[in-house]
């Protein structure tokens, strides 16, 4: 990414400056300094997991012969559902009648972990299926794997729903360096 200045101001910032018809990416560090244009510089101290948060706009500076991109403060999402009401303190209701809700983390990540376990119990369905059609019999390990599924499941749901931060919730997902695990666990394999 580049930025021209002019004036000791940031007046354009992009990944394709042209100056005199050439792309500053194909100049010299010198030749692009002496037409105003300067590789930007990232600090990212402010810059949060989109996951979790709203990050603040990035703004660019001009200082001390380089461009400095950066952002705003970060502002976490709505960690719990949120009954939504008008200024005068009355709920919003849908087509239907009933209270508008806006999902918070908590309740978008539990519906991912009840998919993803959905996902992994797919794959072993038709067991379940045949077994109620013809009662043939669902081979022990299937068995295992089916209960240990939505056992892990309800395990991550339980720790999501303990979290009463943001913060909280996002180190549930952080994988430490050495043991390559993780707080909220993993799904058990077949």
């Amino acid at each position: 990414m580049f930025a021209k200045v002019e004036n000791n101001q940031v007046v354009l910032v992009n990944s394709d400056i042209s100056v005199f018809g050439r792309k500053a990416n194909l100049w010299s560090s010198a030749d692009r300094i002496a037409n105003g244009v300067y590789e930007v510089e990232y600090d990212t101290s402010n810059l949060k997991d989109q996951e979790f948060y709203y990050n603040g706009n990035e703004s660019f500076t001009f200082a001390n012969g380089k461009v400095t991109a950066s952002y705003g403060v970060a502002v976490a999402k709505l960690l719990e559902d949120r009954n939504e009401v008008n200024k005068e303190g009355q709920p919003i209701l849908d087509q239907d009648g009933k209270q508008l809700v806006t999902k918070g983390l908590k309740s978008n990540h539990v519906a991912r972990i009840k998919s993803q376990a959905a996902g992994a119990l797919q794959s072993t369905d038709w067991y379940i299926i045949r077994n109620a059609e013809s009662g043939t019999a669902i081979p022990a390990n299937i068995s295992t794997y089916r209960a240990a599924v939505r056992s892990k499941s309800n395990d991550m749901e339980a720790l999501i729903n303990a979290v009463s931060s943001v913060e909280q919730l996002a180190d549930l997902y952080k994988y430490d360096i050495n043991t390559k695990t993780r707080p909220l666990g993993e799904f058990p394999k077949l």
